[in-house]
């Protein structure tokens, strides 16, 4: 009886994994560079001293038609060497600016009023984020403007992580297979998630909803601005498999940071729609069926955990291929074990341990 609820569950699983890889692969047409929008980029960081060097040399190799790209810094109101970096940096820079939080607008809190304040002054009419921690590819910019024809008005990329020992190998696959999900549930029409240091929009349309001070307070700002544009109605939203567009961040350095990052991202989730919840207890329960092999061991068990491991392994595959980045597969393994056991965990940590983050020195 259990292996066939096991059977059907897994079923469902591998559906779920299809329809995200058909969706994951749609091509979209792009315009010709004469036809590109002005843009700004926006970072904000706070307490970034360790990171922010390498994400600004990083911006300031992008690749974009003259004079039509700024880039917006903000200093969230560090208490680090973050600001004084960042002005020794741009010294010189035109296209760089660097502003510091000094206002709330409205009730927003962290990271969304700092992008929140350098959107007042934002000239570009695409907007482009990333985080202090990561590094952007040269022509990031260039090829996410390319994708806005006149009824776009959000284009999301790719991020990966730094990965060099089985730690940091696992979150990088982790974030490439959230990832695929969050385009392929996008570009099929049924937008569940996004990531904010990969992300652009039309500032039109960020206006038109009212900007980040007329939406619930979220710890995923990315997530409540997505679904805020998809509401309108009116504008396309894409997410375009393209390697020249994909960010690489900083993996988390230690456990302590890794269960706050994702109790952050699960907490965000809480606001999904239905078919957000659908995907996760298909996930939950067939790798809750995976975590209780010892207690149901036998050879038909045997077979359902594999494949489930099979689809898994091929649902990431061509898109590694695509990327370019097939060799941090060698940490497919150390990504199953993490992915199989706090895929389970987390509905726990929300009930027993509560919804409360601590994110930045900040908590919330």
């Amino acid at each position: 009886m259990l292996e066939i609820i096991f059977l059907i569950f897994l079923s469902g699983y591998f559906l779920q994994s299809v329809i995200f890889s058909i969706g994951v692969k749609k091509s979209f047409q792009r315009i010709k560079e004469n036809e590109f929008l002005p843009a700004t980029v926006v970072v904000a960081a706070r307490n970034e001293e360790d990171n922010i060097l390498t994400c600004l040399k990083s911006l300031d190799e992008l690749i974009y038609p003259e004079g039509k790209l700024e880039i917006i810094i903000v200093d969230d109101k560090s208490t680090d060497r973050t600001g004084e970096i960042i002005d020794e940096f741009i010294c010189g820079k035109n296209k760089f600016k660097k502003i510091v939080t000094k206002k709330e607008i409205g009730k927003l809190k962290g990271k969304t009023n700092a992008l929140a304040n350098a959107l007042e002054i934002a000239k570009g009419e695409i907007i482009l984020t990333t985080d202090a921690d990561c590094m952007v590819h040269p022509m990031w910019a260039y090829t996410t403007a390319s994708y806005y024809k006149p009824d776009v008005a959000m284009v999301n990329g790719f991020t990966t992580q730094a990965a060099h020992n089985g730690f940091t190998g696992k979150q990088a696959i982790d974030f490439i297979y959230l990832l695929i999900v969050a385009a392929g549930t996008i570009n099929l029409g049924k937008p569940i998630s996004c990531i904010g240091n990969n992300m652009s929009y039309r500032k039109k349309a960020y206006l038109e909803v009212g900007g980040y001070e007329s939406l619930p307070f979220s710890v995923t700002e990315d997530f409540n601005l997505l679904h805020a544009i998809f509401k309108l109605k009116k504008y396309k939203i894409i997410y375009p498999l393209n390697k020249e567009s994909i960010v690489t961040s900083l993996p988390c350095k230690n456990l302590k940071s890794l269960y706050h990052q994702k109790k952050r991202w699960s907490v965000g989730g809480i606001q999904a729609p239905a078919s957000g919840y659908v995907i996760m207890a298909y996930g939950f329960i067939t790798n809750l069926c995976v975590l209780l092999t010892p207690f149901f061991f036998s050879t038909v068990w045997l077979y359902l955990v594999f494949f489930k491991i099979v689809i898994d392994f091929f649902f990431l595959f061509p898109v590694y291929g695509i990327l370019g980045i097939k060799k941090d597969l060698k940490y497919f393994f150390n990504w199953q074990i993490y992915y199989t056991i706090y895929v389970v965990l987390i509905p726990f940590v929300l009930t027993f341990i509560g919804k409360k983050v601590a994110w930045k020195g900040r908590k919330y």
